[in-house]
């Protein structure tokens, strides 16, 4: 269930419905299969709706190249970007409410085709003055003896989060769950505790200095990245502009470093 946070400095082409919208993805994001009125559009336009799944982890990473590159390559395409648990994005993926949608930790099923993308670290989040830094990596143990603000169960990243932690002693001090990532850093920041995020959910508030953060350690814990698409279903010509366009960013934010603890890990796609 993401937060209200960014939709509004998204560029048109753009409809930003975050989880709690359902209604709103319903009604307005079904895609026109057929990419639009092609025969009428001017020759190599490509034409359409398109709905993105996309993980809350990642917006501040990905959602505002994958718009820029978009209305400046393809004018004609409009995008509606739907945030979500990964296991809400799978649901829509199958019900055809989103055309591609990003997971995490996924294989194929009967219903979708699933392409690895990259694997990231979890990394440690707290306040500026607890001093954490991207090339010393803090240990599971003393993040334990930390006061902690975690997701709620039933979270994916809190299965990661649950998974590393039943192999080190001593018990967690949560102070407070949360099903937002951003109430999560925003916790940390009032001095309810430090937390655990993907690389990428971390990585522009280090950047601004309003968080310090580190890769986790001993045990290191990755989560993988993946494209999900319905299995058995042409991708329409717009749906395929966003498809490779996606994994192009993703793979140029990998390689830059902007993507930090990350490392590709396919995908065929392009």
């Amino acid at each position: 269930m993401a937060e209200h946070g960014r939709a509004q400095r998204l560029p048109l082409p753009v409809v930003l419905h975050r989880e709690h919208d359902r209604s709103v993805g319903r009604r307005e994001g079904t895609v026109r299969r057929d990419g639009g009125a092609l025969g009428a559009d001017p020759p190599g336009e490509v034409t359409g709706i398109v709905s993105v799944g996309l993980l809350e982890s990642v917006i501040d990473i990905l959602a505002q190249p994958l718009t820029d590159d978009i209305a400046r390559s393809h004018p004609g395409i409009e995008l509606r970007l739907l945030t979500a648990y990964s296991g809400h994005l799978q649901q829509w993926l199958d019900s055809g409410e989103v055309d591609l949608s990003l997971l995490y930790n996924l294989s194929d099923t009967p219903s979708l085709a699933v392409e690895p993308l990259l694997q990231e670290r979890l990394w440690v989040v707290a306040p500026p003055d607890a001093g954490l830094a991207a090339d010393s990596p803090v240990p599971w143990e003393r993040v334990l003896a930390q006061r902690l603000v975690l997701p709620v169960n039933g979270h994916g990243l809190r299965a990661l989060i649950d998974q590393a932690r039943s192999a080190v002693p001593g018990e967690p001090r949560i102070t407070i769950q949360t099903n937002s990532m951003t109430v999560q850093k925003k916790l940390v920041l009032a001095g309810y505790g430090w937390t655990v995020l993907p690389a990428a959910g971390a990585a522009a508030d280090v950047a601004a200095g309003r968080v310090s953060a580190a890769p986790l350690t001993a045990p290191d814990v990755e989560r993988t990245v993946v494209l999900g698409l319905q299995r058995g279903v042409r991708a329409s010509p717009p749906v395929g502009v966003v498809v490779t366009t996606l994994v192009r960013l993703t793979r140029d934010l990998v390689r830059s470093g902007a993507w930090p603890s990350a490392r590709l890990t396919g995908p065929r796609l392009c």
